[in-house]
């Protein structure tokens, strides 16, 4: 089978979506009477949050040959996702997961997933094609896909791989102990994926339950590859070590044809990879970077504003989101983690894993104030509306 050059976009996110099944009221899921439906997924979340936003993006998953399938690609695919990369699985069943309407942080929240065996568990470096994968000028990848199964842990070690000519590799670490068989040797599987990144999201308390680390400064110490480390505060804030600007050119497009699809393993080796050859070779500058340097970091932190929270899940991914948004416009390192909190503010003012960005005008009014008046902000439901912003006196 011969097919043409998948076409460019800004970021390509891969990764398992699952329907997400929200209930009605609050209580337990003992005592909750009905659910409606929704989608949710880490990376899926981060590409419609950034097409939302007006940028090119694709999603490469696998989904089951279902109703629930159906339903995932044409609901990420409504937020203006590219989903031709999309696999069905005639054998495995969609993910679904439930969850009460409480925050993660609570003791009262719960979640139960249906995940074990889906068709996103059968991604591997044999079906996932690098012309998908090698399509964007940043790849987005979570430490949730490596959990899935020895075959997903494969072909994430295949992606992560540092390789002159890959695109840069963003990497949300997204620990969830509960996911792996072996939570210590899943921890250790995320460091080594988070090594081979070139810009890594973490939570503070994350990487202190995975990895014993304590503090922004001793997490950079144990990651020192990536160019660039966002270190998660909660309402804190967050701390960004950037040893460069992290500059991302638009990708050449050739019009070559590529020949057959070819999947990666065919085009690679995990022992080796000298055989290895992305698609859309990055720009020199690029190459560089990922080869890495020993230039210092540069520290940025930017505290949080005031979010009056209404749920928790889908918020890292949307924080990731907005920061890569503004990576991609090539703005300061402080405006990308301003952008990142508006972004988390976005859904953590709503009730499900999606909350639609701020338009980029009214985005940017905010992340251009100076830091008193950014200290001012306190943002409730709604607000990503036309300028309904709340800020104390």
């Amino acid at each position: 089978m011969t097919a043409s050059v998948q076409a460019p976009v800004d970021v390509v996110c891969l990764g398992e979506s699952m329907v997400t099944f929200l209930p009605t009221r609050e209580g337990r899921l003992a005592d909750v009477p009905s659910f409606v439906r929704g989608i949710g997924g880490a990376e899926s979340n981060v590409a419609c949050a950034l097409a939302a936003a007006g940028h090119r993006t694709r999603w490469v998953g696998r989904v089951g040959a279902d109703g629930f399938g159906d339903h995932l690609v044409a609901a990420i695919a409504a937020y203006g996702v590219d989903t031709s990369a999309v696999m069905r699985d005639a054998e495995r069943p969609t993910g679904v997961y439930f969850r009460t309407a409480g925050d993660r942080a609570t003791d009262e929240h719960e979640v139960v997933y249906y995940r074990t065996g889906s068709a996103a568990s059968a991604m591997s470096p044999a079906n996932v094609r690098g012309e998908d994968v090698w399509s964007g000028r940043v790849l987005h990848l979570s430490g949730i896909t490596a959990a899935l199964s020895p075959n997903c842990r494969a072909l994430m070690r295949e992606l992560t791989a540092r390789r002159d000519g890959r695109p840069p590799v963003s990497f949300d670490v997204n620990h969830r102990p509960g996911l792996w068989r072996d939570p210590s040797s899943g921890a250790r599987m995320l460091l080594e994926l988070a090594r081979g990144a070139d810009i890594v999201f973490v939570g503070e308390d994350e990487a202190e339950e995975a990895w014993g680390l304590r503090g922004a400064d001793a997490i950079r110490e144990a990651l020192p590859e990536p160019s660039v480390l966002v270190v998660k505060r909660g309402a804190a804030g967050a701390v960004a070590f950037a040893r460069e600007a992290f500059p991302t050119p638009p990708l050449p497009v050739t019009g070559a044809s590529p020949g057959p699809r070819t999947a990666l393993r065919a085009v690679s080796s995990i022992a080796g990879g000298a055989d290895f050859a992305p698609r859309n070779p990055a720009p020199p500058a690029i190459e560089a970077r990922v080869r890495g340097g020993g230039a210092p970091d540069t520290v940025t932190h930017v505290p949080a504003p005031a979010v009056r929270v209404v749920a928790a899940t889908g918020a890292g991914d949307a924080f990731a989101a907005g920061f890569l948004g503004g990576s991609l416009r090539g703005l300061s390192v402080k405006d990308r983690l301003r952008h990142g909190h508006l972004y988390a503010a976005a859904t953590l003012t709503v009730a499900g894993d999606l909350g639609a960005p701020p338009a980029a005008a009214h985005a940017d009014r905010l992340v251009a104030l100076d830091d008193e008046g950014w200290g001012r902000l306190h943002l409730g439901p709604g607000w990503t509306g036309a300028d309904q912003e709340v800020r104390t006196p």
